[in-house]
């Protein structure tokens, strides 16, 4: 049995739980939601971080180390190519989704300073404009196919409304399309938690 120690709010868990309904595995996932984190966590965990995924005597944390494990010990349907230069540009990617639009969320979700949390709103909207002609290219983001990068894509856009970050409509077209394939696939549908629904209502 798996199990996988999830935030119900947090981006990274998100993205894993996506990961997770993508490829179709069963697992338990605990939810663990404020400061008190459980004591099996503490022990398996040296970071007390979340996520955390367990698999028999596997610990794994960090999101991105856990999507990677995800995607190579479930290989059907593949989220990565297959060739090795098409995998570092998407690894690129990855890193820079989580270096730019990712420390930005954590900004506007964690920190107590409003002016800070106010100049990462504008500028992950920025971020996310000057990449309109990508998501236009192709179906997914650089790719005909959905990959680990749009499994780390689609939890911020969903996320946008609850951060109050509105994107303008026509400017921003090739990004809501974008987002409705993405987010109307049915493992996008079975990856929200309760909170993440909540933030659509």
């Amino acid at each position: 049995m798996m199990t996988l120690f999830s935030n119900p709010k947090d981006l990274q868990s998100h993205r894993v739980r996506f990961v997770l309904a993508e490829k179709d595995v069963s697992l338990d996932v605990v939810d663990v939601d404020g400061q008190a984190l459980p004591k099996d966590l503490l022990e398996l965990n040296p970071y007390q971080s979340l996520p955390t995924m367990v698999e028999r005597d596997l610990v794994l944390f960090e999101s991105r180390i856990i999507i990677d494990y995800l995607d190579e010990r479930y290989p059907h349907p593949p989220l990565m190519p297959i060739d090795p230069i098409s995998r570092a540009r998407f690894r690129l990617t990855l890193y820079r989704l989580e270096r730019d639009w990712y420390s930005l969320a954590a900004d506007i979700e964690q920190t107590t300073d409003r002016k800070r949390a106010e100049e990462a709103r504008k500028t992950l909207h920025d971020v996310i404009l000057a990449n309109v002609d990508v998501f236009r290219s192709q179906p997914y983001f650089q790719s005909a196919e959905f990959t680990l990068v749009d499994a780390t894509i689609a939890p911020v856009l969903w996320r946008l409304p609850s951060w109050g970050i509105k994107l303008p409509s026509e400017q921003a077209a090739p990004v809501f399309q974008y987002e409705r394939r993405v987010c109307l696939r049915p493992a996008f549908r079975r990856s929200l938690s309760w909170a993440e629904r909540a933030m659509r209502s």
